[in-house]
């Protein structure tokens, strides 16, 4: 079978983050959304999206496909229904269609004319950008048994002090040493050639993908991400780093999420708490105002190849958008748009050519070229956020 997984009604609910992949590419836990539904099925997936993405991810169709909610995270009993689908048939959570049938001959596709199958057990779902940290200890959790079954961990070396070590998995190359590392209230999980530092302490759940590091001395607690090649120093609580994303020194980063390619600079530092202890709201691209997140921890959403300099401070709450760059004293407004340059004086346009020659050094430095598909990405969401921008 042809498995293939759509955006659905929430891509615009999870912009900055959508603006640069599809829902299915959003990283939670130790695996992004499609890497799990690849583990659970047993088979490769491509991807419907928007348009301007299809050159980067591409959607390959059969004669018979299964399309899939990215917003829906799979687990084993969602996996029994979902390989059992004939075609005319629909798996619905509630009002909410999960995943449904289609040939290559279907012109158009009327879900009212289907059967529907409803999916009563419960199912871990991404539908807002918070969801993406909020939500990311349960994820966690879910991918360290399924990554980890019948495995065995490489040895933890004598030098660090270890509680719960059974709920700890070091994968190949992976190096920790004169660490504490507890692991009594959520895994930790240090991925291939990842390392953690001396002296850093950390209280799990923790997910280290490959080659991702925490520095000397990093203090690391609620159900903390670090995507591939990561680099992470001082306090980090309940944070979600997609990949390739530094926050390298001291500063507090707090039930935030950053996309890839982001670099927070020294001293940087978030409020994810109100003074008033009030629910946090946060901007939504949907309705262009701000939405109420019923939290009272919320910090900072960043987008793919944003950047902050020293000693930059965040309010709670904070949603900055795709390749900006934000200095100076005190804090920039709780909504920063795509590609600005400034901070809390103001902000002009932080002009293309300049915004790309910084990620093509940025991104050379991990191996990685900015080619056309990826400038032809960015290209896009500049013009599609002009109307937020002021010169």
């Amino acid at each position: 079978m042809n498995y293939i997984l759509f955006d659905g009604p929430y891509r615009n609910a999870l912009l900055p983050f959508t603006y640069t992949r599809p829902v299915a590419d959003i990283r939670m836990g130790i695996l992004t959304i499609r890497e799990k539904w690849e583990h659970f099925l047993g088979n490769t997936t491509t991807t419907v999206t928007e348009d301007y993405l299809a050159d980067k991810y591409p959607m390959v169709e059969l004669e018979e496909n299964v399309m899939i909610n990215a917003s829906f995270l799979p687990n084993e009993n969602l996996i029994v229904l979902l390989k059992d689908l004939k075609e005319n048939q629909a798996i619905y959570k509630g009002d909410e269609v999960v995943a449904f049938f289609t040939t290559d001959s279907q012109e158009e596709v009327d879900l009212e004319s289907y059967e529907k199958i409803n999916f009563q057990s419960d199912v871990i779902t991404v539908k807002n950008t918070w969801d993406i940290f909020s939500k990311n200890a349960e994820t966690l959790q879910v991918d360290f048994d399924l990554i980890t079954k019948d495995r065995t961990s490489q040895p933890i070396s004598e030098t660090n002090q270890v509680l719960s070590p059974e709920n700890i998995f070091l994968e190949e190359g992976a190096k920790v040493e004169c660490s504490i590392l507890n692991a009594s209230n959520g895994p930790i999980y240090v991925g291939k050639d990842a390392e953690i530092m001396e002296g850093s302490i950390v209280r799990g759940g923790l997910a280290m993908c490959e080659h991702s590091v925490l520095k000397l001395g990093a203090k690391i607690y609620g159900a903390t991400t670090l995507g591939p090649y990561c680099k992470v120093g001082g306090e980090v609580n309940n944070s979600v780093l997609f990949g390739y994303s530094n926050k390298g020194h001291d500063g507090f980063l707090g039930n935030s999420v950053l996309g890839e390619w982001c670099n927070l600079g020294a001293d940087t530092n978030n409020s994810n708490l109100k003074n008033n202890y009030a629910p946090v709201r946060l901007w939504s691209y949907e309705t262009e105002g701000f939405a109420k997140t019923g939290l009272q921890f919320c910090g900072l959403m960043m987008g793919d190849h944003s950047k902050s300099g020293i000693n930059t401070m965040f309010n709670t709450g904070t949603v900055v958008g795709v390749s900006s760059n934000i200095f100076g004293s005190g804090f920039p407004r709780n909504f920063v748009p795509s590609f600005s340059w400034g901070g809390a004086n103001g902000f002009t346009t932080y002009k293309t050519n300049k915004a790309y020659e910084a990620n093509a050094v940025m991104m050379s430095r991990r191996g990685v070229e900015f080619d056309e598909k990826e400038q032809a990405i960015l290209d896009h969401v500049y013009e599609d956020t002009k109307k937020w921008r002021k010169d």
